[in-house]
């Protein structure tokens, strides 16, 4: 079953954030998932212990570079779907993360720091396909974007990942309080009270429309669809 790791080594990308968010999505129409939680702060865990997790997304915690192989293996047996959200550190648990994946995230907010990040994790997505002696897909999603306006430091970071031929998804995914409060309040983006969270249609929209691109890119074998 495929493999998606999310992955940058500069903390605060955005990383647990998209895992979630494409674990529920995927959930929500009938897959089962299964998140390797490979981040020391265990954001996603906490979520888990929440009232809400549906019973079709299975997190696994305490993974360690020694049995980070072994985890995503047996998840693969057992999901439809393996998320595999890594620590913001270039480390062999990240590496050997890299190297099972089907497609490779990578969260990017639109700064220079996340862009150096970026392009030290494409560097390790490389030397690991080199290793492996098959093709790695990876893309760049960028994230915490606003909804109405797009930053002229936003717009430069894209243009220079163009330039540099690297694969930006479409679909960014906006900053929003509804994308917060999941790891808050546990669940679901529809569990959540639209009474006490703001725009839960635009997040949900959001999703989805990201989570459909990153299935095309695994239909398409990581290509732009």
């Amino acid at each position: 079953m495929p493999v998606i790791s999310l992955a940058n080594p500069k903390g605060g990308a955005g990383k647990s954030t998209c895992a979630l968010i494409l674990a529920t999505q995927l959930a929500e129409n009938g897959a089962s998932v299964a998140i390797v939680d490979a981040d020391p702060e265990r954001w996603i865990s906490q979520w888990a212990d929440l009232p809400g997790c549906p019973e079709n997304i299975r997190v696994i915690n305490g993974v360690t570079e020694d049995n980070v192989v072994d985890q995503i293996e047996l998840a693969s047996e057992r999901a439809q779907f393996v998320i595999v959200d890594l620590e913001g550190t270039a480390s062999l648990t990240v590496a050997s993360a890299i190297g099972m994946s089907d497609l490779v995230l990578i969260p990017m907010q639109g700064s220079a720091m996340d862009a150096r990040g970026g392009a030290k994790t494409i560097r390790l997505i490389k030397n690991q396909a080199r290793m492996a002696r098959r093709t790695i897909p990876h893309c760049v999603v960028l994230t915490r974007t606003s909804a109405a306006v797009t930053s002229r430091a936003l717009r430069n970071v894209r243009d220079q990942l163009t330039e540099g031929g690297i694969d930006v998804l479409q679909t960014g995914v906006v900053e929003r309080a509804a994308f917060r409060d999941l790891f808050d309040y546990g669940g679901m983006l529809g569990d959540l009270d639209p009474a006490l969270v703001s725009n839960i249609d635009k997040a949900v929209q959001n999703a989805r429309e990201f989570a459909g691109e990153v299935i095309l890119r695994l239909r398409s074998g990581g290509k732009a669809a």
